[in-house]
């Protein structure tokens, strides 16, 4: 039955208007149609880990495998979760060393000036800030830029990492309504 699903679900993400789509909705697409031939919540899994997508990447991948909303919702939060303690251990540390060379050097700096362009309501609101930076899934946000900038602020760690789990409940919140409740609704109808 699963694999039925699945290939519906592969073969509508084919068919898919690619110029129509949003650019989180393209790379989603693209990544389900890449890793086709692992099972549905492993790719669910795989997307939420990614920068960018995050739990809103996959939440639509979930819709598009059909995969079941429960199984959807926890396994995009643990993929979305997943790297960010690695981010305020190790981040700093990694960016150090990459300053040391000529080209890594130049992307490390435009990687934090990006960050810190979108860092002004979190330096302002802090806690409540981050949360909601998190929290609203557009382009940019998300746990991994959230983290990055508390990173960055030297925000305190307990406060960001409750700040940051609450804000990926939130936007699997938000994901979840735009990609299970909506299309749910219109069945109504």
């Amino acid at each position: 039955m699963l694999s039925k699903i699945r290939t519906i679900a592969l073969s509508a993400a084919a068919t898919i208007d690619e110029e129509k789509l949003g650019l989180t909705e393209r790379i989603v697409n693209t990544m389900v149609g890449l890793l086709g031939g692992f099972p549905a919540e492993l790719v669910v899994f795989i997307i939420s880990l990614f920068p960018i997508l995050e739990c809103r990447g996959g939440m639509i991948a979930a819709s598009l495998l059909g995969v079941d909303y429960w199984v959807a919702a926890i396994i995009s939060a643990i993929g979305n979760l997943l790297p960010i303690p690695f981010i305020f251990l190790f981040i700093e540390k990694i960016f150090n060393l990459m300053k040391k060379t000529k080209h890594l050097g130049k992307l490390v700096n435009k990687i934090e000036a990006k960050a810190m362009s979108k860092s002004e309501k979190i330096t302002k609101y802090k806690r409540f800030g981050l949360l909601l930076f998190v929290g609203i899934p557009l382009p940019g946000t998300g746990a991994w830029t959230g983290a990055l900038i508390a990173v960055l602020l030297k925000l305190n760690l307990k406060d960001s990492v409750i700040s940051i789990l609450l804000g990926v409940i939130m936007a699997m919140g938000i994901m979840s309504f735009i990609t299970y409740g909506i299309p749910w609704i219109v069945t109504l109808f």
